[in-house]
Parts: C-alpha cells; structure tokens; sequence
C-alpha cells in the first residue's frame, strides 16, 4: 500500500513533467512564432545565396585565366548589377505600360469576346438555363469600375506598398549576393573547419561538386528563360498579339521552373491571345508546341547537360513537390536541391555502404 510520501513523490514528478513539458511545447511554438516573423528574411538570404553560387563559375572562369579573384568578383557583380538594372529600366516601363492599357482595355476586351462566334454557339446550346448575355453584361459592367480592378489587388495602398516592398526586397537581395559572391570561399572555409580532419577532404569533394552543379544549374535556367522570352517578345510582336512585352515576360519568369514552367507559360500566352483571336490563339498555341520541343530535344540537353544530372521524372515530383511548399521559388530551387541530394548518395552513401 502507498504510503503518503509516496503519494507526494508521485504528484512533484508528474507535476514536473507536465511542467517540463508545457515549457518545451511553449518554447517551439515561440521558435516557429520567430521563424515565421523572419521568414522573408530568410528567404532573401536563399535567394541571395543561390544568385551567388550561380554567379560563382563565371567568377572561376575569370579565375583560370590568371584574373586575381578580387578583381573577377569586382568585374562580375558590376556586369551584374549593369543587366538588372538595365534590363529593369527597359522592360519594367514597357510592361507598366501594358497592364495599364491591359487594365483599361478590359471592357472592350469582354464585350469583345462576348460577340465571338463560339460565345453565340455557347448562348444557342444552352438556351433557357443559362443567359450568357446577362453573365458577360455584368462581367463587362464589373471590370468597367476602376475600383472593382484595383480591389482585385487589395486596393491601391496595398498595390503600392507590394511594388515598394517588391522594390526593397531586390535591393536587398542584390546587396546579399555581392556579399556572399566576394566571401564565398571564406564562407566555405569557416564551414570545413567545423568538419572533423578525417571527413574534411570528403566533405570538401561533396561540398565543391554540389555548389558547382547549382552554379551550373542556375545559369542554365536563367539562359533557357532568355531564350523564351527574347523569342517570344519576337514571335508575338510579329503576329500582333496584345501586350507582347508583358507575355514575353511572362514566358521568361515561367522558363525559370523546370519541365511545368514553359507549358504553364504557353497556356496563359496562348489563352490571352485567344481572347483577342481564334487565329491568334491558334498561332501561338501550334508555336509554343514547336517551341518545347526544340527546348525539350535540342536546347536543354545542351544548355543543362553539364549542369544537373537528374532523372526526369525526380525533376518532376521536385518541381512539383517545391511549387506546392514554397511557390515560385521553392519551384525553381527544388531541382538544385535534388541534385544535391543525388550528389550526396553517390558520394557518401554509397561508397558507405560499398565498404560494410
């Protein structure tokens, strides 16, 4: 039978158990809480990170050829800095100036496509459950209002704030790289002296091959979404599709995520295209087709093959497993990071397992 001491010491330990272990549920949730207030922050540090590595072999390249590393990283980040800024005063006026023609060609737009012929055969199949007339009436008088378009945005306080915050992040971002392209062979140094001396030289050969291949890997991408854009832009002025430069845009931003980037891309391209016209819609849709396959079989394979060395299908699921994590970004992060993973396998696990 339990004496009363016993009792006692029964209730202080459960007492300091359930004590210990509110304080750690509170101290993770006051961790993610933290996480979470830092989480851009955290994100611009990725970014930043990974324009760097991506930056590294053109530094390299200057490095072989007897250029001190100073004054490579000096001559990269400055052409660097030139393209985006360049490419931002070029494009970024042009493309304001199309969403506000976009914007302000939106009632002409829907009534427009309301006159379509296959809109009438729509009307004509469906006479008396749906009036077609009445749904694109109302879509035309909605999108008529200057203040229904801007509450689609959040209104124009918060259009602003995300263009300025948008503006502060690339500044940000652009400062974090120059910094980690000049330090990065410091960084990795304070990062191999915490590793053992027995597992250093491997870690080094792993560490040096991955950091290569997300180098690779980013210039590839960033050279494929180029590529798109700069023929599209040529494509589509050719034809006269509307607001070339914004959809040119778009096609580039989209080339930037592996395998379902460039299809997402085509099918928003050729959908605006086929608002305006069937023909147009036609055209474009039997170019992008074309497109992807001479992206698919003649330049990715020799823009990318020295890049990553990844099944399609793990590009894939990686693609997809990051867009639906970390949106656009995880998208385009997420192949590198398998990469990465395969690189450890083959490096360190299994010659692990080879030796047992």
């Amino acid at each position: 039978m339990a004496t009363g001491r016993d009792k006692s010491l029964t209730l202080n330990n459960a007492f300091r158990i359930g004590f210990t272990g509110t304080l750690g549920v509170g101290l993770a949730l006051a961790l993610m809480t933290a996480l979470q207030s830092v989480a851009t922050v955290l994100i611009y540090i990725g970014l930043a990170l990974f324009l760097a590595l991506g930056l590294d072999p053109i530094v390299q390249w200057f490095v072989e050829r007897k250029i001190p590393r100073s004054v490579s990283v000096i001559l990269v980040v400055l052409a660097f800095i030139i393209i985006v800024a360049g490419a931002g005063l070029l494009i970024a006026p042009t493309v304001i100036a199309q969403i506000q023609t976009f914007i302000g060609d939106l009632p002409d737009i829907v009534a427009d496509l309301a006159g379509t012929g296959w809109v009438k055969e729509l009307e004509q199949q469906f006479t008396g459950a749906i009036d077609v007339d009445a749904i694109f009436a109302n879509i035309g008088a909605w999108v008529s209002d200057p203040k229904n378009v801007l509450s689609v945005g959040g209104g124009v306080v918060s259009i602003g704030a995300g263009i300025l915050s948008f503006l502060t992040g690339v500044i940000i971002v652009v400062i974090l790289t120059i910094y980690f392209a000049v330090t990065l062979p410091t960084i990795k140094s304070a990062m191999f002296s915490l590793v053992a001396a027995s597992a250093r030289q491997t870690v080094e050969s792993v560490t040096e091959e991955v950091t290569r291949s997300i180098g690779r890997y980013v210039l590839g991408q960033l050279s494929l979404g180029i590529v798109n854009g700069v023929c599209s832009a040529i494509f589509l002025t050719i034809i006269g599709a509307p607001l070339p430069a914004l959809l040119a845009f778009i096609a580039f931003l989209a080339s930037l995520i592996p395998l379902v980037g460039p299809i997402t891309g085509a099918i928003i391209i050729t959908a605006s295209c086929l608002m305006v016209s069937p023909g147009l819609g036609i055209a474009s849709g039997i170019y992008y087709l074309v497109y992807m396959q001479v992206e698919a079989y003649l330049l990715s394979p020799r823009i990318m093959k020295a890049a990553v060395d990844v099944p399609g299908a793990l590009v894939i699921i990686a693609a997809i497993a990051g867009g639906t994590l970390g949106g656009v970004l995880g998208a385009v992060v997420a192949v590198p990071v398998a990469a990465s993973v395969l690189i450890v396998i083959r490096k360190v696990v299994v010659p692990a397992q080879a030796k047992r």
